[in-house]
């Protein structure tokens, strides 16, 4: 059982610090990313996941790196960003996949609304905070690890892996 619940919550805990450490650094750890794929192997085997299950999974987190990939050769996404992008699809798989992508477009496009604001009005708060200035720098990106997070948050409770630790 604490297992089960340690399960539940590692994941929206690494994406919560993945969306922190973009927010504040525009750089998402690979050690999230990582220990994302990790815990991943480590719930699923110990959630006894059906091995075609697994291998499906698999396959989407490959699927998605080599999309991400494609896009951060482009210029249109950052590194972490595809990491951390294949990492959950790695958690969510094809059948939550479609979702995840939804809710990212979504909240990326809610954020990206919000930094465009940022940068126009430059409130004060944000401007002289040593953290959070960059956010206001328009040859900056737009921490997009926090929309990637927003959506895996929001989609993992309709996952594969979720049911089967839920049931453990």
């Amino acid at each position: 059982m604490i297992a089960a619940a340690a399960a539940l919550i590692l994941f929206p805990a690494l994406m919560a610090f993945s969306a922190f450490a973009d927010l504040l650094t525009m750089t998402i750890p690979n050690r999230v990313s990582l220990a994302l794929v990790g815990f991943f192997a480590v719930f699923a085997a110990w959630a006894a996941m059906p091995l075609d299950s697994v291998l499906s999974h698999v396959a989407c987190g490959a699927a998605v790196l080599v999309a991400t990939f494609l896009m951060f050769n482009r210029g249109w996404m950052g590194g972490g960003d595809a990491k951390l992008a294949s990492a959950t699809a790695l958690w969510l798989g094809f059948e939550q996949l479609a979702d995840y992508a939804l809710v990212a477009s979504l909240a990326g496009g809610a954020l990206t609304l919000a930094i465009l604001a940022l940068r126009r009005y430059e409130p004060r708060f944000v401007v002289d905070s040593p953290r959070l200035a960059h956010l206001c720098d328009a040859t900056e990106g737009v921490p997009y690890g926090i929309a990637l997070a927003i959506a895996g948050i929001a989609v993992y409770p309709n996952s594969q892996l979720w049911t089967l630790l839920t049931a453990v």
